[in-house]
């Protein structure tokens, strides 16, 4: 299993290793490291060292599993070479405790053959499906998808093709888990969690999702009160402290399993004084769907065949405080562009 820090940190074994070290191919020296870049490199380099061994790929979000298939797709040639060596490339990797636990313990030798292998798989110029390729006993690949991270959804499953399956996590929140995915292969537009009842006194207060709001004079409500196709935001209370905490997460309850609630993510909770529109997830990543097909016909000025790589939505307003316009800072893969409202020509009405 290719690895992340995540759930290796927190798993509460303070005086060995954690039983989850010895399922990931990357040592402890890399999984516990301080530096995200190096360690992404490290863990790239000792999947592809014992890729024969490496029967799933776990992250903790989206994003970073993008970033680290981004890096793989532009640093595979200094990883080849890596490989082929047997050591460890000092101008990127300057940790010398991770660098040498690396080298001593993963590469160990000069690999050419290899190295070879992955030059061969990483020379043609269509990525789709690579990574079946590089990792084929890999059955599938499991990170958050929802809210911000479904903009990452498409470039994972670009790379990783159609035969392995994206796994979605579960609902969880640092102050409580909130709830399980039973369908954890749906796309992350259907994924639904069911509420875990014993996981805190969870209350509901209903939510109006055209206004943007609270609903006006709305009591909560517990969850033998909420109804179907309503939207809430959650209130939590915690056996150990917390006492009616809102975390910040508007949900839709879209039926129930049993008695639990099912609950689909809409998204996080404005500040109680802003009394703007609301702008969603679904919202934004109708915009960008829109966006991309511009992208690729180089419409409105916009560099043709460009890919974006991935983006950020905000509200802001014109310096008077009284007009507020939704944007969105994009990367593409040709440069960087700025999107709002009023420029985005046929995404204006999603955001809107």
């Amino acid at each position: 299993m290719a690895a992340t820090a995540w759930g290796i940190l927190s798993s509460g074994h303070r005086g060995g290793a954690s039983p989850m070290l010895t399922t990931c191919v990357s040592p402890a020296g890399v999984i516990l490291g301080a530096d995200h870049q190096q360690q992404m490199y490290c863990h790239l380099l000792c999947g592809l060292r014992h890729w024969d061994a490496v029967d799933c790929i776990r992250a903790p979000y989206a994003a970073g599993l993008a970033r680290a298939l981004r890096l793989l797709q532009f640093k595979w040639q200094q990883l080849c070479d890596n490989l082929e060596s047997g050591t460890v490339s000092t101008d990127v990797i300057i940790d010398t405790a991770m660098r040498g636990v690396v080298q001593d313990d993963v590469l160990a030798r000069p690999g050419p053959e290899l190295a070879g292998r992955v030059r061969r798989i990483c020379e043609r110029e269509d990525w789709c499906g690579v990574l079946r390729h590089l990792w084929p006993e890999a059955r599938y690949i499991s990170c958050v998808t929802m809210g911000t991270m479904e903009q990452y959804f498409q470039a994972i499953k670009h790379f990783i093709g159609d035969t392995v399956p994206v796994l979605s996590t579960d609902y969880l929140a640092f102050e409580c888990p909130i709830g399980i995915n039973l369908e954890r292969t749906s796309l992350p537009e259907e994924t639904t969690y069911v509420l875990l009842p014993t996981a805190a006194y969870f209350e509901f207060i209903p939510f109006d999702t055209h206004a943007g709001r609270r609903a006006a004079a709305a009591e909560p409500v517990d969850i033998a009160g909420v109804e179907a196709s309503k939207t809430y935001e959650v209130v939590a209370s915690k056996f150990r402290g917390l006492y009616r905490y809102r975390l910040g997460d508007v949900v839709k309850v879209t039926g129930f399993h049993n008695s639990s609630s099912r609950l689909q993510f809409v998204i996080r909770a404005p500040p109680p004084q802003e009394n703007s529109d609301m702008v969603t997830e679904r919202d934004v990543m109708a915009a960008m769907d829109t966006f991309q097909l511009m992208l690729k016909d180089g419409k409105e000025s916009l560099p043709a065949g460009g890919e974006v790589i991935e983006f950020a939505a905000f509200i802001s307003d014109d310096g008077g405080g009284r007009r507020r316009r939704a944007k969105i800072a994009i990367k593409v893969s040709k440069g960087s562009r700025l999107l709002d409202h009023e420029r985005s020509g046929d995404s204006a009405p999603f955001l809107r």
